[in-house]
């Protein structure tokens, strides 16, 4: 239930709403139809035909459900991966809280023995698969996909390759945490990051990889592609002959890039990619995704308005979703 709306009904989702609604206007009360309307205080917003509330006249921004219900937050993670928390009915509860249109599970993707212990382990990729169709289970009317999120390192595609033939996933996003054996995203690196006598060459070696992972055609997604900004080392100039570079790469395997909120929690404080970047991707015609890159229950959706605004300043007027490999594309919120 979502409280009353201004014609004395219960506003709730689906065909009951609808009769409700037209039961009251078989009286005379027409008092919204196809393009909304505002009412007088104490029902003052945008309400839709079912009934439901879009727009508040407290604020004049889109409700949560009305805005979240138009986006997928495609990129999340569970305790199976070692540094996060929650399981995925946990991440599903909070996603049914907000009203979000679709919520994909992507855990980290195992790699070989000895790389890291930041991932899924192989042998726990049953309890993985199950856990995730114990959330779909839990919330029959969230649709819940089943991703992963798999590494891209010099010499392990074949051995991530042969990982997703193991599940019928949703979809697949492509990451490059690693530069060689240096795990750059790593808190404890920045010591290491202060003492680079050449950040440009780093940021070079970076989207180096990164242009290698678009090729391999093995991801439906490249996430957080600016990931390398984490901690605030940027180069000074432009990048964006870089940034061209390497997007020329993702637009000829027809992948997508993601527009990741975690960096606003993150030292550099900023949404990846860059509207530097997101600009030339648009010009290229490059689809994007929404992810939260949520570690934590209370972190799925988190900053997705700040994110909307951001692909629309730099062009965009829909994303995609997955399901079953196969992309889908949506309008994004209406503008606020």
């Amino acid at each position: 239930m979502l409280g009353k709306n201004p014609l004395g009904c219960e506003a709730r989702e689906g065909a009951a709403a609808g009769r409700a609604v037209e039961s009251k206007m078989l009286r005379g009360r027409r008092m919204f139809l196809d393009r909304g309307w505002t009412p007088p205080t104490p029902y003052a917003g945008i309400w839709d035909r079912a009934g439901v509330l879009k727009v508040s006249a407290e604020n004049g921004r889109m409700t949560d459900a009305a805005f979240y219900g138009k986006l997928a937050d495609l990129h999340s993670h569970t305790r199976l991966c070692g540094h996060a928390e929650g399981e995925p009915r946990d991440l599903a509860r909070r996603a049914k809280d907000l009203g979000l249109g679709v919520l994909g599970i992507s855990e980290h993707c195992p790699m070989p023995s000895g790389f890291d212990r930041l991932r899924l382990a192989e042998e726990r990729l049953p309890d993985y698969l199950a856990m995730v169709e114990d959330a779909r289970r839990a919330f029959p009317t969230l649709p819940i996909r089943l991703g992963i999120e798999a590494e891209y390192c010099r010499g392990e595609a074949e051995s991530v390759r042969r990982f997703l033939e193991k599940a019928d996933w949703d979809h697949v996003i492509g990451s490059v945490h690693y530069l060689g054996k240096w795990n750059f995203d790593d808190p404890k690196e920045i010591p290491a990051w202060k003492a680079l006598s050449d950040l440009r060459a780093t940021w070079q070696a970076y989207f180096d990889l990164w242009k290698e992972a678009a090729r391999t055609r093995l991801y439906d997604t490249l996430g957080h592609p600016d990931l390398v900004k984490k901690f605030g080392f940027v180069p000074e100039g432009s990048c964006e002959a870089m940034f061209e570079d390497a997007l020329r790469a993702v637009a000829e395997a027809g992948c997508c890039i993601e527009i990741n909120t975690a960096g606003l929690r993150k030292p550099v404080k900023e949404i990846y990619p860059s509207a530097a970047f997101l600009k030339i991707a648009r010009r290229m015609e490059i689809p994007i995704t929404f992810g939260s890159d949520a570690h934590a229950p209370s972190e799925v959706g988190a900053n997705f308005r700040e994110a909307v605004a951001l692909a629309r300043a730099c062009g965009y007027t829909e994303s995609a979703r997955f399901e079953k490999r196969k992309r889908t594309m949506w309008p994004l919120p209406e503008k606020e």
